[in-house]
């Protein structure tokens, strides 16, 4: 069975109890319960981790390394300015997808410019919940032609 790492940057921890207008009203536990559901119909093993850290973050990608199939990553607001994820997303040979939650193109300027997506296997954004789950089925689909 295959592992992958979702792998949530600063603030997610606050989804349900912040900006409900952009993010919803569910939180980052019934976020984690979905996709662990998925991977088991997927049959792929799933991790979830959270940090408000940028080095914890940068540890995480690095020890995937060997560990994962693939990465779903949501940097956070690490996505518009940290090369330091960017460069360690760059140094992995594990394929990540960079999700977001909201249309980062519908809000703020500063939120339009992404220093991580260029390093990434691909981008999904302003789909909510279901983003994760379509960089999953992806990333599963990658896997399964480089095993043929």
């Amino acid at each position: 069975m295959d592992a992958y790492l979702i792998l949530n940057g600063p603030n997610l921890n606050r989804l349900g109890t912040r900006e409900p207008d952009i993010y919803g009203a569910e939180t980052l536990l019934d976020l984690e319960r979905g996709l662990l559901q998925f991977g088991e119909e997927a049959g792929a093993e799933i991790t979830c981790l959270q940090s408000n850290h940028e080095g914890d973050l940068i540890d995480a990608l690095h020890e995937a390394e060997g560990r994962y199939a693939g990465i779903v990553l949501n940097p956070g607001a690490f996505t518009h300015y940290s090369y330091a994820i960017r460069d360690a997303v760059a140094g992995i040979s594990v394929p990540v997808v960079e999700v977001h939650l909201s249309n980062v193109h519908a809000r703020e300027e500063f939120r339009h410019q992404s220093v991580t997506a260029p390093v990434t296997y691909g981008q999904i954004i302003g789909l909510g919940f279901a983003g994760y789950r379509l960089a999953l089925q992806a990333l599963i689909e990658l896997k399964g032609r480089e095993n043929k």
